[in-house]
């Protein structure tokens, strides 16, 4: 688990070592164990390191068949298995990264196809010559890039871009207002104008510095759901679930998990709790002194039931005035998910015995445990509604101007999402799993841990379980208006203290009311702030804030102004982020 960066020209020339190190400064929290660097024929790599797998030999670049080279940003699950595959090869590592640069050499550039795991990889042949940049399918690892007429500049993150000279810190306004409206931005294109994704599934070749080719690896397979009876699918179940722990568990540092109490976390516990003889360390986030659910208590029960180590982490005001411009920071492929508050926080007291810990993101997505699936499988008539209909501003007269277009990534990735006998339910899990998922819940989990130097493992979003998952009939994932039935089932029986059929309460960060206290001093602050101000009416922004008090959808609407404006501040106006959220707005 790593950053990585690299450069390729367009002349051939030697990349500036001065980019290079601006890149690898940038994204220096990602990797606090190790640097490496290779230089070949007008490309520059470089990776920092974050060691889990192979202490002693794995540092990177790592060197293949053909003179092939690779820097990687990821975990190779299946590199045990590989290795057998591959038979008498001559490898010089221990290392899971180590595996890419042989199926490289069997498969071409379909190399990342065998691949159980989260990865980033760029590998060069300079026999061909051509650069590869790689990512898994489900967007677990992140990477960007900046064409130009210097040729392809790419990193694990759009500030090292940005830092190296590659790209402006400007915003795209269109972009900025589908942040505004659904809390993420969709697609290849970033909100910074130059810098680009390379989306999930994704492989890119580029030559003299130029993208020739790409291609794409789904994450989901096609076709419609697959009639099993409820038993069979149970005994399914068990065994991708324990399988893709098992592997996800594969680390020469100790890990522990993140437990919310809720059915995806308690799900992840049940099996550890099964494959480990020592308790699990189970790190678990709560919000003491507000009105919202606190899970502590709950989760306290099922971490004694599983025999786990359970570590409570109280997130308090205090915690989110001071903490927010930092955590505001480590986002710099905004994603304003009031999570990252919490997240951010589990993520440093887990790092002080800890390096990696395992996550439920992904249940939701491939158990369909929404509740905007149910509406989206309803009839119009019956009270069926499409995902994301409404923006987050919609209702309010805080937006200048108001783009219909905040949509089209979302409109785009429905028509994509349906065809091929799938269902209504599949196509709603579909579209989650293109945009959401990635750039939201996924880019929250890799910056918030990788701030701190922690490594995030998702074992639900895993080839095995997606494969199994999404292709549940849909009555095994819905049932009597309750989603995830068929992974309650089977809690049910290995971990019932969980309850898993009980009314669940939805995670939810007191946010609103944590500004609604200051909402007299900040509403100003937010309103002036220049990003905010240029897409925004000031004097609307100040009447959301004083509406706080009074209004459950101004939470919402509040937050992501909030977030914008210290992003804003922090990553286009170059404020400090080391300074509590009022005094950082007040700062300029």
């Amino acid at each position: 688990m790593c950053g990585i960066a690299g450069i390729m020209t367009a002349d051939g020339s030697a990349p500036a070592r001065s980019a290079v190190d601006a890149m690898l400064l940038a994204i220096a929290h990602r990797g606090p164990d190790g640097e490496g660097r290779y230089e070949s024929n007008g490309l520059a790599l470089a990776q920092k390191r974050l060691a889990i797998i192979d202490l002693a030999t794995g540092d990177q670049p790592l060197f293949g068949p053909g003179e092939s080279a690779l820097v990687a940003n990821g975990e190779i699950y299946n590199y045990v298995e590989l290795k057998r595959e591959f038979g008498g090869a001559n490898f010089t590592t221990r290392s899971d990264c180590e595996l890419p640069l042989f199926t490289y050499a069997r498969d071409g550039g379909r190399f990342a196809e065998a691949l159980r795991g989260m990865f980033a990889i760029a590998l060069d042949d300079p026999k061909a010559p051509a650069l590869y940049l790689s990512r898994d399918p489900f967007g677990i690892k992140p990477l960007y890039y900046v064409e130009g007429t210097f040729g392809l500049a790419f990193a694990s993150e759009p500030k090292a871009l940005i830092r190296a000279g590659f790209a402006g810190a400007d915003v795209v306004a269109e972009k900025a207002q589908e942040l505004f409206q659904l809390q993420f931005t969709t697609g290849r294109q970033t909100i910074f104008p130059t810098v680009e994704r390379v989306l999930p599934g994704e492989t890119i070749a580029i030559r003299k510095g130029r993208i020739e080719s790409r291609t794409c690896e789904a994450a989901l397979p096609a076709g419609p759901p697959v009639h099993m009876d409820e038993e069979a699918a149970l005994a399914e179940l068990d065994r991708v679930l324990m399988d893709s722990v098992l592997v996800h568990q594969r680390s020469d540092v100790p890990y522990g998990m993140f437990l919310s109490g809720g059915i995806d976390s308690s799900a992840l516990l049940a099996c550890m709790a099964r494959l480990n003889e020592r308790p699990v360390k189970a790190f678990t986030a709560g919000f003491p002194d507000s009105g919202v659910h606190d899970e502590r208590d709950h989760a306290r029960a099922v971490a004694k039931a599983a025999g786990a180590e359970h570590i409570e982490i109280a997130v308090t005001a205090e915690d989110f005035w001071r903490e927010l411009p930092a955590i505001v920071a480590a986002m710099d492929d905004p994603a304003a998910d009031y999570a990252i508050v919490p997240t951010y926080m589990l993520a440093r007291a887990a790092r002080r015995s800890l390096k990696v810990v395992l996550c439920g993101e992904g249940g939701d997505e491939l158990f369909a445990g929404y509740g905007r699936y149910r509406s989206a499988i309803r009839l119009r008539w019956l009270g069926g509604r499409p995902m994301r209909n409404k923006g987050l501003l919609d209702g309010t007269d805080v937006l200048r101007e108001k783009n219909a277009a905040w949509r089209d990534g979302i409109a785009l990735a429905e028509r994509e999402a349906m065809g091929g006998g799938r269902t209504r339910l599949q196509a709603a899990q579909a579209v989650d799993c293109a945009d959401w998922l990635p750039h939201d819940l996924l880019t929250k989990l890799d910056r918030c841990l990788m701030a701190h130097g922690v490594e995030g493992r998702t074992p639900f979003l895993d080839r095995a379980v997606a494969n199994f998952a999404f292709r549940l009939p849909d009555n095994l994932k819905i049932r009597n208006g309750l989603g995830k039935y068929l992974l309650r089932r089977w809690l049910s029986r290995a971990l019932p203290e969980s309850k898993p059929f009980d009314p669940k309460r939805g995670f939810t960060v007191p946010v609103a009311e944590w500004m609604a206290g200051r909402a007299d001093r900040l509403g100003p602050l937010v309103a002036r702030q220049a990003g905010v101000a240029e897409l925004c009416r000031p004097r609307e922004v100040e009447r959301l804030f004083r509406s706080l008090s009074t209004s459950r959808r101004a939470g919402m609407a509040c937050w992501q102004l909030l977030f914008y404006a210290l992003w804003h501040e922090i990553h286009i106006a170059g404020a400090r982020s080391d300074l509590p959220v009022l005094e950082t707005l007040e700062s300029r």
